[in-house]
């Protein structure tokens, strides 16, 4: 039996300033500013930072349940492509730098490593199997 569900998710914008941004989450009420300009991701680097974000809790709620990491660092790059006046990324990657203690405990986490990095990339990370897979969008405008 298929275990197909939707739920949705939801986040409203409210503009600040020029080119500066809120973000604020309906589920749970977290907030995050962006736009362009000092200090503030562009859309852009969010959307890498929600790819390596979701692999990144993928990876380090299966680990810790070993042990801590000493470090955990993850890059998300990718390529922005103008093609006929339209932008897009392509090739994304990501690097994950990791460091666990040299203990049983931390080299079982370790190896559980590449495992969970595939299985986030493959099943459970929503961010990037949209992007892969490809969603539908649509605007539209609302009017008072």
């Amino acid at each position: 039996m298929a275990d197909n569900s939707r739920e949705l998710r939801e986040v409203n914008i409210e503009r600040l300033s020029s080119g500066h941004y809120l973000a604020t989450s309906e589920q749970s009420g977290a907030t995050l500013e962006f736009g362009q300009g000092e200090g503030l991701l562009t859309p852009v680097e969010l959307l890498l930072a929600a790819i390596a974000g979701c692999s990144s809790i993928d990876v380090d709620v299966a680990t810790t349940r070993r042990t801590e990491p000493e470090k955990f660092q993850v890059q998300a790059s990718g390529y922005k492509l103008t093609e006929e006046g339209a932008g897009r990324m392509d090739d994304i990657s990501m690097s994950f730098d990791l460091k666990f203690p040299d203990t049983d405990e931390g080299r079982k986490a370790a190896g559980m490593v590449d495992r969970i990095i595939k299985l986030s990339h493959d099943k459970y990370c929503t961010v990037s199997r949209t992007v892969e897979l490809g969603a539908k969008v649509t605007s539209q405008r609302i009017e008072d």
